[in-house]
């Protein structure tokens, strides 16, 4: 059955309040009208009509353009429910990998200082980053050290050297939410979490090293210290098994909380529970465990990532000026105040696959981006380029302070996997000039450049729509994955 989507404008299309029954809210769609015959193909649309139904769902239930089918909600959704008058929390609106996200460093490197030794960088990266499903790294967690894991995120690992203070400025929430319940966590997530700090994953999950080859807004790249040609390094993962195990505990406790509190949700995989019962508030405390855990994951990865470049070129980090520019959640939810028919509230506001795009001002950011918005941080795919946007006031009174977390797929991995037959597309990749290194062929099939959206038109959608302002575009180089 077609979704009905009514045209707002040339980028936002409405699922009217009428298309289901039970439906709260409408849906809101980020889009540009070439991609609504693939969006169609997909169970996405349904999904966000699905989500509609929550209760204390408030203003609309949202999709960012690159939406695509998920759990519960479509990857790229984003809600927000209002505690105060019933709202839920559900996991399926956060996800399995909890606080998966991206963090954007630069270098005061050249591509042309790097295209020399490019392949050689690629493999010592690829060498000392554990990459791949299951794959351990070297920082062994005792249950009390993984409990102030827990507790203090990424200033866990600022605290044992492995990083500097003003990373923790560069973080979302100071790389760590109040709240994380070590009694919340099961003695199974603990078992997957023990051997995981510090390491990168498999699937969409990447290391990749880039460079910067258009200036989009001289003013703001200027402000953010970034020129053309420069070389950047984007770090792509989240709170691994650990994060997983907690999900899926998770969603046992909601399932037996929909009968309790009599919700009536249109599909299982929207179980959910009221923010203000101890349902609601067992998830919250550890969903944030599992956030601080990928927090501090990434920052010992980049600290990984920096002692990688210390050896190579013999410099240290600093003098490298390899600065944190941003680190940035998309699976995750979080209380933030926002203006309701003229009135502020306090929400629930769960993102899916979606990147907190804050506008200048907003108290929540450091000091440093106060004056010109939160940076957004965009990954593509290997084969085409990545972006930095910056947060806009139009995404405050529109999508809760929300834009696009990637490109968002095209393909399965099935499907991925089997238009790779007989092709390298390590070979493809190497002849536009980016090295990929991985633990195995399929892995590198299942994330080939075609199984991806292309960016730039998703990015396009939300510049142009005013959600977020595009800055610079990153192309990659050299890429590790698991």
């Amino acid at each position: 059955m077609t979704v009905p989507l009514k045209k707002i404008d040339e980028y936002r299309w409405e699922i009217p309040k009428s298309y289901k029954s039970g439906m709260r809210v409408p849906g809101l769609v980020f889009a540009s009208e070439e991609s609504l015959p693939k969006l169609q193909a997909d169970q996405a649309l349904e999904q966000v009509a699905n989500v509609a139904h929550l209760p204390g769902i408030v203003k609309y239930s949202l999709a960012m353009p690159d939406i695509h089918w998920g759990y519960g909600f479509p990857i790229g959704g984003v809600a927000a429910t209002d505690p105060e008058e019933g709202g839920v929390i559900s996991p399926g609106g956060v996800g399995y990998d909890i606080n998966c996200g991206v963090r954007l460093v630069k270098t005061s490197l050249k591509e042309e200082d790097l295209r020399p030794v490019l392949r050689e960088l690629v493999g010592a990266l690829f060498s000392q980053i554990p990459c791949g499903v299951g794959e351990s790294g070297n920082i062994r967690l005792s249950r009390k050290e993984a409990e102030k894991v827990i507790r203090e995120g990424a200033r866990w690992a600022v605290s044992r050297g492995l990083g500097i203070q003003e990373d923790l400025e560069t973080t979302e929430a100071g790389g760590a939410l109040e709240g994380a319940d070590p009694e919340l966590v099961s003695e199974r997530a603990y078992e997957r979490g023990a051997n995981q700090l510090g390491t990168l994953g498999s699937g969409n999950h990447f290391l990749e090293v880039q460079v910067i080859d258009q200036i989009l807004d001289a003013s703001l790249a200027g402000a953010l210290g970034l020129e053309k040609g420069q070389v950047t390094v984007m770090i792509h993962s989240g709170s691994r098994g650990f994060g997983y195990q907690i999900c899926e505990d998770s969603l046992d406790l909601s399932r037996k909380s929909l009968s309790k509190y009599k919700i009536d949700v249109p599909d299982i995989q929207l179980a959910c529970a009221p923010v203000k019962s101890p349902e609601g508030q067992h998830y919250l405390g550890a969903m944030r465990a599992a956030a601080n855990y990928a927090w501090a994951n990434r920052q010992c990865l980049m600290a990984l990532t920096r002692e990688v470049f210390e050896k190579f070129f013999k410099r240290s980090f600093r003098d490298l000026g390899m600065d944190l520019i941003y680190d940035v959640a998309h699976n995750i939810a979080k209380f933030e105040r926002f203006k309701i028919d003229g009135k502020e509230k306090t929400l629930c506001v769960h993102r899916k696959g979606a990147t907190r795009a804050f506008a200048a001002g907003h108290p929540e950011l450091p000091e440093s981006y106060r004056k010109i918005g939160q940076p957004v941080i965009v990954p593509g795919d290997m084969g085409r380029n990545s972006y930095l946007l910056i947060g806009t006031a139009r995404a405050m009174e529109e999508t809760f302070g929300t834009s696009c977390h990637g490109a968002g797929r095209a393909m399965s991995r099935t499907q991925a996997a089997k238009a790779a037959r007989g092709r390298s597309i390590q070979k493809e990749l190497e002849q536009k000039g980016i090295v990929v290194m991985a633990r195995g062929r399929r892995g590198i099939d299942e994330e080939q450049p075609a199984a991806y959206k292309d960016v730039n038109e998703v990015v396009r959608v939300m510049d142009e729509s005013g959600v977020a302002k595009k800055v610079v575009r990153m192309r990659p180089l050299g890429v590790i994955k698991g």
